[in-house]
């Protein structure tokens, strides 16, 4: 069993607390969903977020997921590079899992705009 990174991306409607919790829940679960995946095969999360967004730490999310574990995957916020004409308003998700998949088998989860982002891996 080897490592992989899985990215993710959410665009949010505005920057409050509620709007950003439940924006990344919904990405997180989509990630795990998609890749069969449970919290023990997670090895760290990194969440990044654009300069837009500060009313909360997206990686409180993970603690409202359901399954048993979660609360033992080390999670990281940090703020994305504020690149002119970036897409505003997106938390950005690296999850790194331990699993038997090849790269080609992972799916890589972009929502709502963040599908800009990445059109090559969400139309597979």
């Amino acid at each position: 069993m080897g490592m992989r990174g899985i990215r993710g991306a959410i665009t949010v409607e505005a920057d409050t607390r509620e709007e950003i919790v439940s924006s990344t829940k919904w990405l997180l679960e989509e990630m795990v969903s998609r890749n069969d995946i449970i919290p023990e095969d997670i090895a760290s999360v990194i969440i990044t977020t654009t300069e837009d967004l500060n009313s909360t730490f997206p990686a409180q999310a993970a603690r409202l997921l359901d399954g048993d574990g979660w609360q033992y995957v080390p999670l990281m916020c940090a703020r994305e590079i504020p690149v002119p004409g970036g897409l505003p308003l997106c938390v950005r998700v690296m999850m790194h899992v331990n699993t038997g998949k090849t790269a080609k088998e992972i799916q890589h989860v972009f929502l709502r705009d963040a599908v800009k982002l990445r059109p090559d891996l969400t139309n597979r």
